[in-house]
């Protein structure tokens, strides 16, 4: 019985880490739904926004891109990333994503941005699923900023691959990507799916379900007009 209760009490140990981490992926993927309902309401940018959803290829959404430090800096944050099907609208489950970049200069405190990048052909998407795609640097990709002041210039870079919205501390546009890394997280697939898919099986092949992320999937489907 001794025995029994010694490796019950093992397994829950090495149990309770994965699922906490399973927690922080769902907690990820409800708070970008949050953020596609805040960055997609009202006029201006908002509106840009959702029309630019309508038509997309692709988006990742970063809810907590977190810049910090004092001489250097340095921001990151965990996010996800969907496509949408061209025909009927719908969206996949989502695939999660790191973003990180660096920085050197004067700066001090901590600054906390919601980001959204509006991927706008298959070009685009399958360069943001590589092992590691640099925003702003990668050939023939070119990156808009959607922001405070530049609602017109989703006509004027009507070519854009990418549409990057950004709010910070109640701005938009408050936050520089161009230069960040944006690498896939493997493990925290495997959790969220229960397998070993890829990135590619989840967002291009749509081989993975997770019910915890039908809550985004219709918000951006909402949100996109259809």
């Amino acid at each position: 019985m001794r025995r029994i209760l010694m490796v019950a009490v093992a397994a829950l140990a090495l149990a309770v880490p994965q699922l906490a981490k399973a927690a922080s992926e769902q907690q990820t993927v409800d708070d970008a739904v949050v953020v596609v309902q805040h960055l997609s309401s009202g006029s201006g940018v908002a509106a840009n926004a959702r029309d630019l959803l309508h038509r997309a290829r692709g988006v990742m959404i970063i809810p907590s891109l977190v810049k910090g430090g004092f001489i250097f800096g340095a921001q990151g944050g965990t996010g996800v990333l969907l496509s949408r099907d061209p025909k009927t609208g719908t969206w996949s489950y989502p695939a999660f994503y790191a973003m990180g970049a660096g920085s050197f200069g004067f700066q001090i405190g901590l600054e906390v941005s919601k980001i959204m990048l509006i991927i706008m052909n298959d070009k685009a998407l399958n360069a943001v699923m590589a092992a590691e795609f640099k925003l702003g640097a990668e050939a023939g990709i070119a990156v808009a900023t959607l922001g405070a002041g530049a609602e017109a210039s989703t006509t004027a870079a009507g070519g854009a691959d990418i549409y990057a919205l950004a709010e910070s501390a109640g701005l938009f546009g408050g936050v520089a990507i161009q230069g960040g890394i944006v690498k896939p997280l493997v493990d925290e697939d495997h959790r969220y799916y229960g397998s070993n898919v890829t990135a590619q099986q989840i967002v291009l092949a749509r081989a993975a379900k997770n019910p915890g992320a039908d809550g985004l999937r219709n918000e951006l489907r909402k949100v996109g007009g259809r």
